[in-house]
């Protein structure tokens, strides 16, 4: 097997991508047995491109996996901690808008007992 390509792999289904990644395990297992018994140097040089290979396919499962629980949880209350928006810890600890405009009851006690002063201004 030569090189894959993560835009081939993004349209294969999960058990083609399961399937690809079980014959890439064995090829690796037979080219390291090869690397025991001396195998010729091609074989060996092989060996990283099979590995990046493998590497190629769990990356697609985990985008496919990721972008599944996005459509999942889109307009639901809770989401998982690593779906959030990441920002800056400052940013998410802040208070809301409406948390914001929320007044305590002796506030709102002292803007009704001392409404703003209208004046009349002759001109």
């Amino acid at each position: 097997m030569g090189k894959i390509k993560c835009s081939e792999l993004r349209n294969r289904k999960k058990e083609e991508l399961t399937k690809q990644l079980d014959d890439l395990k064995t090829e690796l297992a037979q080219l390291r047995v090869a690397k025991v018994t001396g195998g010729a140097a091609s074989k060996l040089s092989k060996i990283r491109v099979v590995r990046k290979s493998i590497a190629r396919v769990y990356i697609v499962m985990h985008q496919k996996q990721k972008e599944n629980l996005r459509k999942f949880y889109k307009g639901k209350k809770y989401k998982p901690l690593d779906l959030r928006p990441k920002k800056t810890r400052a940013i998410r600890k802040a208070l809301s808008a409406h948390e914001k405009s929320l007044k305590t009851p002796k506030t709102l006690h002292a803007l009704r007992s001392f409404p703003q002063r209208k004046f009349a201004v002759k001109a």
